[in-house]
């Protein structure tokens, strides 16, 4: 495993041919069976996690004609994941969580009107925390106009920072990295001023989706790289890389999973057919791990693959 000061930036193009030239082994996949929410998609979901003793996942829920969502919360019901009740729903898109001391971190993108484009959204990503989900409370927005920060509790008990900006210093979207040592330090300016990793080239994004600390101190970040085609469609994948966050070095990128690898289903856009949204991982003690994930903008699946994390600990 390879951490290093200066990555080389290569495309998703690249990493996708050595994606598909390495991959050796055939992978099970399945469609999370969610019930009970009329005729609403759920998709960009979480890895399931433990809250007051039963595993939940979180989704986003919304019409196929609208970015109008809601973020709720399931659980497993006889093989079907049913809303899960008198659970608070959040006006959020792409929830993701995290555990910092005793606490759950639960965050999501909220959107609201652009202050200077008529008929527009801006988004930003907001922040709740409590003992369980029952109490979750609203502390945290990162700054207008930035999706995808990531938070994780480090070796030490510090807090690491992944962020994403957008426009003069993120163009589509870079990862930046930074770190507080508690949440009373999380700050606007401090993500604003968080260092970019050298990782995607300019007309090419990403962004960090879950982050877990691994036994030897470095993180294991899980991600979506993407691009537009000629034609204006989009182009998501699954990827992970290891970051040391003693000296924020990383190593570089590599694809986990593309469309292909998913069952069919359905698209909320003919240009969002091709796009797989990182959601979480499970890892297993066998070395296979489950990735949930967010499919074509309407649909939530997992997949079976070798645990991408294993490699970074070695």
């Amino acid at each position: 495993m390879f951490i290093q000061s200066e990555n080389k930036v290569i495309s998703s193009i690249q990493l996708l041919d050595e994606y598909r030239n390495n991959k050796q082994q055939s992978y099970e996949k399945t469609r999370i069976p969610f019930t009970g929410v009329s005729e609403r998609d759920i998709y960009n979901i979480t890895a399931p996690f433990e809250d007051d003793g039963e595993l939940v996942i979180a989704g986003r829920v919304e019409k196929r004609d609208s970015e109008h969502s809601e973020v709720m919360f399931f659980i497993n019901r006889d093989g079907h994941w049913v809303q899960r009740e008198n659970s608070p729903v959040f006006q959020l898109q792409d929830p993701f969580f995290t555990k910092i001391g005793d606490e759950l971190i639960l965050g999501g993108v909220e959107i609201f009107p652009h202050p200077t484009l008529p008929d527009a959204l801006s988004w930003r990503t907001a922040f709740y925390r409590g003992k369980n989900i029952a109490s979750l409370e609203k502390f945290f927005e990162g700054p207008d106009g930035m999706k995808d920060i990531r938070l994780v509790e480090l070796k030490d008990g510090s807090i690491g920072i992944f962020t994403r900006p957008q426009g003069e210093k993120g163009g589509r979207g870079k990862i930046g990295f930074t770190k507080v040592k508690t949440l009373k330090e999380l700050t606007a300016n401090v993500i604003d001023d968080a260092p970019l990793l050298n990782q995607f080239s300019d007309d090419e994004w990403g962004g960090a989706n879950e982050i877990h600390l691994l036994p030897n101190g470095l993180l294991g970040v899980l991600g979506h790289i993407a691009r537009f085609d000629d034609e204006g469609n989009r182009h998501y994948y699954s990827m992970v890389f290891a970051l040391d966050p003693e000296n924020g070095n990383s190593s570089d990128l590599q694809i986990i999973a593309e469309r292909s690898d998913f069952l069919d289903g359905p698209t909320k856009r003919p240009d969002l057919v091709d796009v797989v949204f990182s959601g979480g991982i499970v890892r297993k003690p066998d070395g296979t791990a489950e990735l949930y994930a967010g499919i074509s903008d309407a649909d939530a699946q997992k997949l079976i693959i070798p645990d991408p994390f294993k490699p970074f600990e070695q």
